[in-house]
């Protein structure tokens, strides 16, 4: 009687465990804290958008968002992190243009950024914009690309850093409008604003969010757009490609998890992001670093990521741009 009172406390304890087991894998997504890794140092674009995302996303899911920086080698150790991780939903990586594109042309990276991530939507479209000093000579972009192609006209291009976007959009003036800026590279974008004020640059690519305090101070000015055509951000400033065809370029960042991540966590977390680019404090802060709150479907994501690779591959091979 013993032995059987035994057996049957043990049944018992036996299906409380599997119910509770089961009421654990039941749990909703998201159950816990999520990690979103920004794969450059704090107080970049990147880590200020995804911060600025931070709080939004945390009252939408109902958990609390991590925010956590893994700089290095252009990025790719954040992404390679994420491409590691489980794919749970809880390990993200907050990407751009730079890890998730264009990077993997330039030195071996540790994943394909086509196949090895899943993307999840973007968040922000930022143009790029051809800034010059307030005291530059050309009062816009057709002066300027007739000064450049001056004999003997020796002007200096900044980007912050080799093999960036601001790199490859030089490259691409040069080559696609005749000139021959020369190129130099600096190590982030408050560094190529100073060299602004410091007048070692004459002209440089810069995104809404570098640009938009010297500009505002009367610093810098804006010549250019890098979008094709004219956009909402500064409706008066027209596009480089009126004065060079061909000529585009743009940046985005947006979330993106590991590939094998579920159908139904990228759904939920896709939802979020739309109702977080929404959010009216979002709204602000992009229109007051001029640059575009946009979300998309997973879809839309993959498709600018090949985008870019088609595009920029090119010039990479051609200026022959090699990262360490």
């Amino acid at each position: 009687m013993h032995s059987l009172r035994n057996f049957l406390s043990g049944i018992t304890l036996l299906a409380a465990g599997f119910s509770c087991s089961s009421v654990f894998a039941a749990d909703p997504y998201p159950s816990h804290p999520i990690h979103i890794i920004v794969p450059y140092a704090a107080g970049g674009t990147t880590d200020q958008i995804a911060r600025a995302l931070q709080q939004p996303l945390t009252e939408i899911l109902k958990q609390p968002i991590i925010i956590e920086n893994r700089p290095g080698a252009g990025g790719t150790i954040g992404a390679d992190a994420v491409v590691r991780a489980n794919p749970d939903g809880y390990t993200l990586l907050f990407g751009n243009t730079g890890p998730d594109a264009i990077v993997q042309l330039m030195r071996e990276v540790p994943y394909d950024p086509l196949t090895d991530l899943r993307p999840i939507s973007l968040a922000v479209i930022t143009p790029m914009f051809l800034a010059v000093p307030a005291d530059s000579p050309a009062k816009d972009l057709k002066e300027f690309i007739a000064y450049a192609k001056k004999d003997g006209a020796k002007l200096n291009i900044g980007s912050v850093g080799i093999g960036s976007l601001s790199h490859l959009s030089a490259e691409e003036l040069n080559e696609l409008a005749g000139t021959q800026l020369q190129h130099i590279p600096y190590n982030g974008g408050a560094p190529m604003m100073t060299a602004f004020l410091g007048g070692q640059i004459q002209v440089a690519f810069v995104t809404g969010l570098d640009g938009s305090t010297l500009m505002r101070a009367g610093k810098v000015k804006y010549l250019a757009i890098g979008t094709p055509t004219r956009s909402s951000l500064m409706p008066n400033l027209p596009p480089v490609s009126d004065e060079v065809p061909g000529f585009k370029s743009s940046s985005w960042f947006g979330l993106l998890g590991p590939k094998q991540l579920p159908d139904d966590i990228v759904k939920k977390l896709n939802d979020a992001i739309v109702a977080a680019v929404k959010r009216p404090e979002f709204q602000k802060l992009c229109a007051d670093r001029n640059v575009e709150p946009r979300s998309s479907t997973p879809e839309e994501l993959a498709h600018v990521i090949r985008d870019e690779v088609a595009q920029w591959g090119p010039v990479v091979k051609k200026a022959n741009i090699k990262m360490d």
